[in-house]
This record gives structure tokens, sequence and C-alpha cells, in this order.
């Protein structure tokens, strides 16, 4: 039976005025304190777990919110490490997962973990149940405490001067241990799947089932050309995977869950990662729902200083779930059509194809959907060097294609700044799009810098308050792999090729 409402209420403001004040600090007191919050609204939520009346998309909600909160309680734990140990960051986390700057790592774990509880909010939508109502007051006193503490960072971070050298082919984290740079020219492979049964194992989820929990040092799953039907969820506790496929052309991974058929949008991704520096190369990932399923997801990270390299990700409808975290996408090959790109991650994409396709009949086309709920967030999206364009075979019947715009805003204070990139005739002169009427259009912000192509002209564009033409390189630097990511200090490990800076 459920817990009366009063009953609910009562036990989180009782946790959440619970700090423990042995440490005597304010921010080590909050951080502990709404630790216990998050802890008592899992407890809370958990009554409700289990198959509800045969409600199957409520049980995929529920699921959500257990598996998101456990994930704040996560981010919280590893700012709380941070704050007290900056040379640690939790169980099996140390400074191999650590972009060098304590002050920016708090702050990106902190705007992870204040976005999860709308995102277990989300995945009510087209429920009728009572738990919605019970949980919500819950949910939003973690994002409410989680708000405070992020108040108390300082707004800004620097990027310390041992990280602003520019020889990247020379520059390596001082945590990167010698073995690991080996990796970078010849990666040892750990396991192989592959689907005609010639390597260790045929599914994909058996080969990260076997990766030991916490590993500290890069784990090479190799997979071998085919298709794999299956839904890949890489957890929390399988960190540092590095997944190799034969192109993207060539190793897919495909599913075809979607909101239509009762799953969450969080839930309906074809492949998911949470695991920190998770690494994918030469691989697609597809949700093959189609757009009359409506939110099909196709990929979907939630990993801290992950990289996806040479890679596909095809859908129609929320194709792409940047959820959160450290996120850089290069030279890759991504399709949808409404909102295809989205989340609150912070992320930069760079020499990407990002094509919209034809959906249904009368729709329009979004290309981005960011979801910073908070100024403090550091969350944003910046596509540098990309080509924005339309799917080639949408330009067969030039009458058919929809639409199609750079972005509107998900959230109040959604951010994406397009930079240097080629934006095709195809794309609306207005640009970007609302969402809801006047909602976001003071707090957005959207920018353009130094585009080219027939579709990136500034005179027709949208007259909104948070929408900027940058004419300054200072401005723009602010969303450059080095500054945005702090990419100088984590993306040598990878191996992967990127731009630090911006064309010149």
């Amino acid at each position: 039976m459920a817990p009366p409402l009063t009953k609910l209420v009562l036990l989180i403001l009782v946790s959440s005025a619970s700090a423990s004040a042995s440490d005597g600090s304010e921010f080590v007191d909050s951080v502990k304190s709404t630790i216990e919050t998050v802890r008592d609204v899992i407890s809370i939520v958990s009554r409700f777990s289990g198959p509800i009346g045969g409600d199957f998309r409520l049980s995929n909600a529920i699921a959500d919110c257990l598996d998101l909160l456990d994930f704040s309680a996560d981010e919280l734990t590893w700012t709380l490490s941070a704050s007290q140990k900056p040379t640690t960051t939790g169980k099996g986390k140390g400074k191999y997962n650590s972009s060098g700057n304590t002050g920016a790592d708090m702050r990106t774990w902190l705007g992870g973990a204040m976005g999860n509880q709308d995102t277990c909010m989300d995945g009510f939508e087209g429920t009728n149940s009572f738990v919605k109502t019970l949980v919500g007051g819950s949910l939003g006193q973690v994002t409410s405490l989680v708000r405070q503490i992020l108040t108390m960072l300082p707004p800004t971070t620097t990027i310390p001067k041992t990280l602003r050298r520019r020889n990247l082919q020379l520059l390596f984290p001082p945590w990167l241990k010698p073995k690991d740079r080996k990796l970078l020219q010849a990666p040892t492979i750990n396991s192989v799947v592959a689907a005609d049964g010639t390597g260790d194992f045929t599914r994909i989820m058996d080969a990260v089932s076997a990766v030991p929990d916490y590993n500290t040092q890069r784990y090479v799953i190799y997979v071998k050309k085919g298709v794999y039907r299956e839904y890949v969820d890489i957890s929390k506790k399988k960190t540092n995977i590095m997944m190799i496929g034969d192109g993207m052309d060539l190793t897919v991974i495909s599913g075809n869950r979607s909101f239509i058929d009762g799953w969450t949008t969080y839930r309906s991704a074809t492949f998911a990662v949470k695991g920190k520096g998770f690494i994918a190369r030469d691989m697609r990932f597809e949700n093959t729902a189609g757009p009359e399923k409506h939110q099909a997801v196709a990929f979907r990270s939630d990993s801290d200083l992950s990289v996806v390299f040479r890679c596909a990700i095809t859908g129609y409808q929320d194709t792409l779930y940047a959820h959160s975290m450290r996120q850089f996408y290069r030279d890759c090959l991504i399709t949808g059509t409404v909102d295809f790109i989205f989340g609150d991650g912070v992320v930069v994409f760079q020499n990407c194809q990002i094509l919209a396709r034809k959906g249904l009949p009368n729709q329009k086309n979004t290309i981005t959907a960011q979801g910073r709920k908070e100024p403090t967030q550091p969350s944003g999206f910046s596509i540098q060097f990309s080509n924005i364009s339309i799917e080639p075979a949408a330009e067969v019947n030039n009458s058919s294609i929809p639409p199609t715009y750079l972005g509107r805003p998900w959230k109040l204070y959604s951010r994406t700044i397009i930079m240097q990139s080629y934006i095709s005739g195809f794309i609306r002169p207005e640009g970007w799009l609302e969402w809801n009427g006047n909602f976001a259009l003071d707090t957005l912000y959207y920018a353009e810098y130094m585009n080219y192509g027939p579709g990136a002209g500034l005179g027709g564009r949208v007259k909104w308050p948070g929408l900027h033409a940058i004419n300054d390189s200072s401005q723009a630097n602010n969303f450059t792999v080095a500054q945005f990511l702090l990419g100088n200090s984590w993306l040598p490990s990878t191996g992967v090729k990127y731009t630090a800076g911006l064309l010149v």
C-alpha cells in the first residue's frame, strides 16, 4: 500500500535537515545531507517497483527513476570524495577518470545529478498513475538541494597551466599509465564478439558482463562485423571500456524500442552507457522503429569523459540522447527527424555529418533539443567543423523535405553553439524553432560563429534575445574542446584525433 503523501513529504523534509556536522564544512554537509535524501527517495520509489496493474510503461518509468536516483547518489558521492580528497573520486574511480580540474569535475557531476529527476518525471508521460504525484514532490526536493550545492561552487573554473600546452602529440595527462600510452597506437584486445561464433562471445552484453567492475585500465572489446540485434546497457560499474568494430557500415547494433510500444524515452535506447571513460569506434548504433513510433533512441550516454569516434548513430525522433556528462563525438554520422540530438550533456561534436531525414507528413525537423535547466549547469552542445544538411535519400524529391531547423529549446536554459560548420540550404532561414510560444526565448543561449554554406546566412534568423551571432574568437573559444571539455587533459589518452581550439 502506498504511504500517505504527508508522510512522504515529512520524510523528505526531515532527512533534508539531518546534515552531518562532523566535517564543519557547509559544502560537505550539504552534499552528505543530499545523499541521504536521495537514498530516502529511492526507498520511497522502490515501494512501487514491479508490475503495477499490467501497466508496462509505468513499470518502466519507475525502473528509470530507481536507476537515475541511484546514479544521482553516485554523482553526489564522487563530488563529496573530490571535495575532501581531490586525488580520488570514490570506489574504483581514481585519477584515471578525472579531467584534472576538480571544480569542473564537481560541476559536471552535480549538473548530471540535478537533471536526473527531470528525466525520471518525463518517464511518466503517457501514464495516468497516482505514483507520479506521490513521488513528484520528493524528486523536486532532490533537485532543489542539488541546485543549492551548485551555487556553492565558484562560477567559473580555470584550466591548470600544465594543461595549456599545444603540442597534442606529446601531451599525456599525469595519471596516464605508460602501458596505456601504447594503446594509442595498437589497442590490446581483451575479448572478441562475433555473431558467427568465431570469437569469445556471440552477444555484446555477454562480453560487457565479463568486464571487471570499476576497471581502472582500458578494457578493449572487439566486435566483428555483423548485425547484433540486442540491447546493450553498460552500467556505471563497467568503467573504461573501449569497443571497436569493423566500420560504421559493418558492425551494427540494432533495436526498435519506442515510446509508442510502451518504453520510456530513456529506456528505449538500443545502446546505453553509464560507465566512465567509454570509447566507441567504427560501429553503428541504430533504432529502426520508424518515425511513426515517435521517441526511439539509438544511443544514450551518461558516460563521463567518453568518446564516440567514426560511428554512425541513426534513427528518427530522439536518435542520440546525450543525457549527461562530458562527451566527445568525432567523425560521426548522426541522422534523425525530431530533436534527434538531445539531452543535457556537456558535448562537443567535431567533423560530423549531421543529417535530417524525411519523417512523418507535415512534421518539422529539429536537429537539437538541448536540455540545460539551470544557468549554473556546465552543459550544452557545441558543433564544430561539421556538415549540417539533409540525408541524400530525402533530397530525391525536394517537395517532400520537411522544414528543418538547427534546434529548439527543450528546457529553460537550453544552450547550443554551431561554429565553423557547413549549413546547407535545406535549413530554414529562421534557423531555430520555438518549443512552445515564448518559452525560454529570453533565457536560452544559441550562438553561431563563422559558419558557411547557403543556410548559414544570419539575415533571416529569428530575433530572439537568446540568439547570438558571435564575432569575437575569444568568446567562441569558450565552446572549444580545450575550454568546454577540458579535453587536453583527457582526450590524448583515448588515441582519438581532435582539434583543441578554433580553425584559423
